[in-house]
């Protein structure tokens, strides 16, 4: 079949970047800032970022030449949103990188296992969508009360982000963190500050893992089920409106394999990307398909190549004026806080379900030492089985992203046979 005139590799070559770049960009202040609440110093959250973005760009790289399809890989911006909203656990960041390892493995079951990827869509896709929503509410919240406090500094971002929304939604917010890298710069010029060399030099600390009940049911649990329904099973979605079905077992068991590895160094979470994957799937990248995983090599590719700036951007970053990078993740995260919104409420026998997980993980309560998201998923499904009798008996995971669980598992095993 022709695809019409032949362009140049240049072209997915640049896609590759691009996509790269807005990955990047977009949401590095959010996995800085969750790897920071759950107990990371400094030096430990940059190894996490350095592992999780060499890792992401080499699993990336590995499945995009091995199956000639643009399968880009990323960090879970939405997992790292849910570390945020649910700070230090018991046990510190011992426990937390025990938790992580616990997810990746989680994920590794998944691949080798499909009745747990069945397990995971029986959970209603409004309420887990609900309990997505009500965790980055708080983070969304944040430029609003920063811009209040510290207007110079806080201006200058959200303004850029808000004039770059309309003409170039995708250059929004890599360009609110470019004013924000420039503001920061600023601040260290006018303060007297400066950074120790050392401290941009990449290198890992590896921590030795703990696991303590808390981290297992407040980060463990909840972070491979936000990975799974926002991450992996919308990944596959997008890449199936190109045409491409994704080898659902080996994306699952690489992404797993390469979360264990780098969760000992601080990484959270590596996963099959879901927004940024169409930057590579789409056909901008190229207009032949067949060519567009040379889009999502060079993305993993660059990946690499980003991971040993990150410890320079981290401690930048960690030096910023209060409210900068607050400011920089809330807007990164507005716009999947509007979709898991928009999800949660589209079902009307859910919603009652979905609004009582909504409030509950947003509370950002611990109940007996677990974080608001466990007990968010919890409360949601609770009220849906009290009530799903009296609404019509609406089938659990029926609709929301959750609900193509099963459909991507049989999928991904059909393309492997």
């Amino acid at each position: 079949m022709s695809h019409g005139r032949q362009v140049s590799i240049a072209v997915p070559i640049s896609a590759g970047v691009v996509c790269a770049l807005v990955g990047f960009t977009s949401s590095f202040a959010v996995v800085l800032a969750g790897l920071r609440a759950v107990g990371a110093d400094a030096h430990q959250a940059a190894s996490g970022l350095l592992a999780v973005s060499v890792a992401m760009g080499v699993v990336g790289i590995v499945l995009s030449w091995r199956f000639r399809i643009p399968i880009t890989a990323a960090w879970s911006t939405p997992g790292a949103a849910l570390l945020v909203s649910t700070g230090a656990v018991s046990g510190g960041w011992p426990a937390a990188v025990g938790a992580f390892a616990v997810t990746g493995a989680l994920i590794v079951v998944t691949g080798f296992w499909p009745g747990l990827a069945d397990l995971v869509s029986r959970i209603p896709g409004p309420i887990a969508q609900a309990m997505l929503a009500g965790v980055l509410l708080p983070l969304c919240l944040a430029p609003v009360a920063a811009l209040a406090h510290h207007p110079l500094v806080i201006a200058p971002v959200l303004l850029t982000w808000l004039a770059l929304l309309r003409p170039a939604p995708r250059a929004a917010v890599p360009a609110a963190f470019g004013v924000a890298l420039i503001v920061i710069a600023v601040s260290m010029v006018y303060q007297g500050h400066g950074v120790e060399v050392s401290a941009i030099i990449p290198q890992l600390t590896p921590t030795a893992p703990s696991l303590t009940v808390q981290a297992l049911t407040g980060v463990a649990i909840p972070l491979y089920i936000v990975t799974m329904a926002s991450q992996n099973i919308p990944g596959v979605a997008v890449m199936a409106t190109f045409g491409y079905r994704v080898p659902w077992r080996a994306s699952l068991m690489l992404t797993g394999v390469a979360s264990v590895a780098t969760a000992f160094a601080g990484g959270h979470t590596v996963n099959l990307a879901a927004i940024s994957a169409a930057l590579a799937a789409g056909p901008d990248a190229d207009p032949d398909p067949h060519r567009r995983w040379v889009a999502a090599f060079t993305s993993g590719c660059v990946q690499v190549v980003l991971a040993m700036v990150s410890a320079g951007l981290v401690a930048v970053v960690l030096v910023a004026p209060d409210g900068v990078v607050q400011a920089v993740a809330g807007v990164a995260l507005l716009g999947a806080f509007a979709s898991a919104a928009a999800a949660a409420l589209t079902d009307v026998d859910l919603r009652v379900g979905a609004a009582v997980a909504f409030v509950i993980a947003a509370s950002g309560v611990a109940i007996a030492g677990v974080g608001s998201a466990f007990w968010a998923l919890v409360a949601g499904l609770s009220v849906h089985l009290l009530t799903r009798g009296r609404a019509g008996g609406t089938t659990p995971g029926g609709s929301g992203p959750s609900g193509h669980a099963a459909t991507a598992a049989d999928e991904g095993r059909g393309a492997e046979q």
